[in-house]
């Protein structure tokens, strides 16, 4: 009796058992079968949604995509005056006249030593140019390379010079085709994916009667910069950055192109001559699609039986400006650019607009500051200083340093004055900053200012912008604060 309970309990059990097993495969069907629109695929996107991949981020960016994109960008650059004003802007605002080393040593002679023979050594071999220019293949290529070189007739005693290469130039000597598992298009990498070394054309792939194989060199990662934007993990060349607006600026071209047209068309005297009398009437003859040339300022006639109606352009062309204007909204917001900045045109902004669409791209371009100063400024002031200590016979470590960049013209200096001058006296900034923002020495500025001040007190010359009279025998710092702290003080701050 007992074992028969326990085994109605038992089968029990199991049917209860088989029952929960049914409802969690019901559960976890409904689970598999959940989804969202965006991974579903209809008649009404899959022809958006063809052209997906799971390619590697170095599959996606192979050597013929990058091609045909960087020769589509350089040809667009060329030939759109947009396009080109937003690259020659981009490299002027983040590189600009180059930044300003500041050696941060308490020894200040001896920092300013430093900083004058770097001076010498970027003026003479225009490394800001060619700063901007590496910007400008960043931007239309989507990668910059810049190869150590040694000057023998620079007239320095440190013979370093920078050599700006194109992109181009950097491939394998099968031209795209991977010799091994870790070549990527002419950079080479060692088994922790670092690179080990770079296969460099020596002279460019588009100049006439070059030969491959033989003409390559292996140059040490030590002595190249490789700046590009790296959009995804593990990827090793760069794409243009303009690559998703080639098609846009291909469009505004096209759209500008039939705008005029039209507009030539309804400038233009052209017309159709239709008949207008009755079937039975008699009319003069003419042939289908004959031209019938009309005189200009007079007075003609028409065959009997026939009249004239003008074309019309009905193309609304009342419309182009807003078009461009949504257009280049869109092109350059793949580059952190707002509209009045692409187009050179601010008249539909107020200030506060104005000043709240450049927070995005100052922020852009102090980011591609800072990049620059990692992959271009720190491996270039490295090499430097090496070449300085070899060629005193010293082994002396990278000193500190810092790097000050000129920021974009305000556009109301009343404004910026003010602003800096609440900062200082807050102590949130400090001269070498804000003079540096114009490219200037803090020091040799205040120093000069001190002896403006001096002069004009030892000869009676008023100056506007002082409250009292400066002591011609004080020292010319302590003058220059005084100012200051005066002007401070009158403008209430």
């Amino acid at each position: 009796m007992g074992r028969q309970v326990v085994g109605k309990i038992g089968r029990r059990r199991r049917v209860l058992s088989h029952n929960m097993m049914s409802r969690g495969v019901r559960t976890m069907r409904k689970i598999i079968r959940a989804s969202y629109d965006a991974a579903s695929t209809t008649r009404n996107n899959e022809r958006h949604w063809q052209y997906t991949d799971a390619y590697s981020a170095d599959a996606a960016n192979s050597y013929g995509v990058r091609k045909t994109i960087r020769e589509r960008a350089r040809y667009e650059v060329g030939s759109n005056s947009y396009a080109k004003g937003i690259v020659e802007t981009l490299a002027n605002d983040a590189i600009g006249r180059g930044p300003r080393l500041k050696i941060l040593f308490e020894d200040e002679r001896r920092a300013a030593e430093i900083e004058k023979r770097w001076k010498d050594w970027i003026t003479y071999n225009n490394i800001p140019e060619k700063l901007r220019v590496m910007k400008k293949a960043k931007t239309v290529d989507g990668e910059s390379f810049g190869l150590f070189t040694t000057n023998p007739n620079s007239e320095l005693d440190n013979k370093l010079d920078l050599k700006v290469i194109e992109c181009d130039r950097i491939t394998s000597p099968t031209l795209g085709l991977a010799t091994s598992d870790n070549d990527i298009d002419g950079i080479i990498l060692d088994d922790f994916g670092h690179v080990e070394k770079y296969m460099m054309l020596k002279t460019h792939p588009g100049d006439f009667g070059v030969s491959y194989g033989s003409d390559f060199a292996e140059v040490d990662p030590s002595s190249m910069i490789h700046w590009f934007r790296a959009d995804r993990p593990e990827q090793h060349r760069g794409l243009s950055e303009l690559t998703p607006a080639l098609a846009l600026f291909a469009m505004l071209r096209r759209y500008t192109l039939a705008v005029v047209d039209a507009a030539e068309a309804a400038a233009n005297q052209s017309g159709v001559l239709k008949s207008t009398a009755p079937e039975d009437v008699e009319i003069d003859d003419l042939e289908p699609l004959d031209p019938v040339e009309l005189d200009r300022n007079v007075f003609t006639t028409l065959p009997m039986g026939w009249d004239i109606f003008q074309m019309k352009a009905e193309q609304p062309t009342t419309t182009y400006g807003e078009f461009k204007k949504e257009i280049l909204n869109e092109i350059a917001r793949c580059l952190n650019m707002p509209r009045n900045i692409a187009t050179a045109d601010s008249s539909g902004y107020n200030y506060a607009s104005g000043r709240l669409d450049h927070q995005t791209y100052d922020m852009a371009i102090e980011v591609e500051q800072s990049d620059a100063e990692i992959e271009i400024l720190d491996p270039l002031f490295g090499a430097w200083w090496k070449e300085e200590t070899l060629s005193t016979g010293t082994r002396e470590d990278i000193p500190p340093h810092m790097y000050l960049w000129t920021d974009r013209p305000h556009a109301d200096p009343v404004k910026e004055a003010n602003a800096s001058a609440t900062k200082l006296a807050s102590n949130l900034t400090n001269y070498a900053i804000e003079y540096a923002k114009n490219g200037h020495d803090w020091k040799t500025q205040l120093k000069q200012r001190a002896e403006e001040l001096k002069f004009c007190a030892e000869n009676d010359i008023p100056v506007p912008e002082l409250a009292g009279p400066v002591d011609a025998n004080a020292s010319l710092i302590d003058a220059v604060t005084e100012t200051i702290q005066e002007s401070l003080t009158n403008a209430g701050l």
